[in-house]
Parts: structure tokens; sequence; C-alpha cells
């Protein structure tokens, strides 16, 4: 929580055409969302976030950006570049699914289990990640997040304000509903 004499924090790197975005572009609300594929608070507000998706899906855009936590959770960075993979095959979304659906499972050989089932190349993804083909993606995101005051996951801004309230589907759309009519 922030005092009050300090500012809430705000997002410091702007959305652009590269960030992963689920939602209508020109939507009032843009939620960005800085995350870990393993990290377990990150996997109980997946639901919540796309329940609010799909209850304001004219109003609110999600942003997705990594910020794995690789000292807590060893696969983090891994399921980050594997989902990097995905999208530049236009297949990041499915991935990322994937991997928040399946966070007990991040480990290597279950993770190119998961590329299979979503009909990817598994050698070509492998590869891609064994040379950190992706690793200046995951990691423009991460130092991107730490500009905007990120110290934990997940954490989320609302039209570039850090929220500050909870993750559960009532408290989200409250926050949204504040945005949109602000």
């Amino acid at each position: 929580m922030t005092t009050p004499l300090q500012a809430t924090p705000r997002l410091r790197v702007p959305v652009t055409e590269h960030d992963h975005i689920r939602g209508p572009v020109d939507a009032p609300v843009t939620v960005v969302q800085y995350s870990d594929f393993q990290c377990r608070f990150c996997g109980a507000a997946y639901p919540n976030l796309a329940e609010v998706l799909r209850q304001r899906s004219d109003t609110v855009r999600l942003i997705y950006r990594h910020f794995p936590i690789a000292n807590v959770h060893p696969y983090a960075e891994s399921a980050a570049e594997v989902a990097e993979a995905a999208g530049r095959r236009g297949r990041f979304w499915e991935m990322h699914d994937w991997l928040f659906e399946h966070q007990d499972q991040l480990d290597p050989v279950h993770l190119s289990l998961g590329v299979e089932q979503l009909g990817l190349p598994p050698d070509e993804l492998r590869a891609e990640v064994d040379r950190h083909e992706h690793a200046d993606r995951v990691r423009h995101d991460f130092v991107g997040g730490i500009r905007s005051g990120v110290h934990a996951t997940p954490t989320l801004f609302v039209n570039g304000t850090r929220h500050e309230g909870g993750y559960d589907v009532a408290e989200l759309l409250a926050a949204v509903d504040l945005a949109a009519n602000a």
C-alpha cells in the first residue's frame, strides 16, 4: 500500500502494437498485467481476468507482460520464452492459457507435451528456447515492470495506474467500471 505522501505507481512503459493484447484494441480501459506463469497467485488471477474480459468485452483490453521471478519459480523464464515462441507463430494466447491451466506441468517434458497438444512444432520451439531467442523480449517486459514499480506478481495497472486492490472478479470489475467512467 502507498502512504498518503507517496504517489500511486504509474505504468512507465506505454502499450504498443508489440504487446500481447486480448480484447478490443480501442477499448476505453486497458489492464496491463505483469505476470509469472509459475506463480500460483497469477494462476488464481487468470480465470478472474478472463471473466472480466468476458463480462466487459467491449470495455476492456488485457495486455500481458512477462515478469518471471526465476529465483522462486525455476520454470518461469522458459515458460515465458515458450509463450513468445508460440506468439511468433500467432499462438501466444493459446499457449498463455495452456501454461496457466497446467501450472504444475511447466518442466521441460510436460511443456513439450503442451506444445504438441496445441499443434505447434515442439522441436522448433525447444530449439528457440534452448538458444534463448526470445529472452530479450522477456527481459524487456521484466525491466519495464521494474521501472513501473513492479516487485511481485501479479501486478496490474488499470489505465496506467497500479491497481492496489485484490484480484477477485468483483474487485476487478469495480476497478474497470471506475476507470471506464472516469
